[in-house]
C-alpha cells in the first residue's frame, strides 16, 4: 500500500458512496487494513480529501498548455470545458474540488495567465475572467451533480422541462467570453488627445 493506491481507492469509494459517506474507516476496510495505518500516508481526513481532489483533477491538469499560435478565445472556452468534463468524471467532483486549494497547479495557472496577457487581454481582466469562469464552472457542475443525485427527479410532471445542463453551461460561458471581449474593446488602446488650438 502506498499513497497513490490509497488515493485511487479513496476515489473509487467516492464514486460508490458519495462525498458525505467517505470516511477513513470505510477506506481502511476497503483496503483491508486497520484505520490507523492510513495515518502513515495522511495525517487527517482533510489531507486525504486534498490529495483526492488533486488526483481527480489530473485529466484537466495534464491537458496541453496553450501555445502562442492559439486563439485565446477558443482556448478560454476549451479550458473551461476541460475543467467541467474533469469535474463530472467523479461523483461529487465539484464538491470535492470546491473544498481544495490548487497548490500543485500554480505554475500552470501562471502560464495560462501569461498566455492571455501576451494575447492582448489586460492582466486584471484575465485574472477576473479566469476566476469567474472557474467559479461558474464549479457552480454549474454542483447543480448538475445535485440534480442527478436528487431522488424522485425522474418523477417530475411532464410540463416541467428538464434542463440541458451542457447547453446551459455553454450559454453562460459564451456570456462570460462576450463580456470579456466587450471590456477589452471598451478599454481599447490608449488615445492621445489632440493639441488645443
Amino acid at each position: 500500500m502506498n499513497r497513490e493506491s490509497v488515493v485511487a481507492e479513496a476515489l473509487d469509494l467516492l464514486d460508490d458512496v458519495g462525498l458525505d459517506t467517505v470516511s477513513t474507516r470505510r477506506l481502511a476496510k476497503r483496503l483491508g487494513v486497520e484505520q490507523p495505518s492510513l495515518y502513515y500516508h495522511f495525517r487527517t481526513k482533510r489531507d486525504l480529501l486534498a490529495a483526492m481532489a488533486q488526483a481527480a483533477m489530473a485529466p484537466h491538469a495534464d491537458a496541453p498548455l496553450p501555445s502562442s499560435e492559439d486563439d485565446w478565445r477558443v482556448w478560454f472556452l476549451e479550458n473551461s470545458r476541460s475543467f467541467r468534463r474533469t469535474l463530472l468524471m467523479r461523483r461529487d467532483g465539484a464538491r470535492l474540488h470546491a473544498g481544495s486549494t490548487p497548490t500543485g497547479d500554480l505554475d500552470r495557472i501562471r502560464r495560462k495567465m501569461a498566455f492571455l496577457v501576451t494575447s492582448g487581454v489586460p492582466e486584471r481582466e484575465a485574472q477576473m475572467a479566469m476566476l469567474a469562469a472557474g467559479r461558474y464552472t464549479v457552480g454549474c457542475v454542483l447543480e448538475e451533480q445535485a440534480d442527478v443525485a436528487q431522488p424522485g427527479s425522474e418523477d417530475l410532471p411532464d410540463d416541467i422541462p428538464t434542463l440541458d445542463h451542457e447547453a446551459a453551461f455553454e450559454a453562460g460561458l459564451a456570456l462570460i467570453l462576450g463580456g470579456l471581449e466587450q471590456r477589452i474593446t471598451a478599454s481599447g488602446p490608449a488615445t492621445v488627445a489632440p493639441p488645443a488650438i
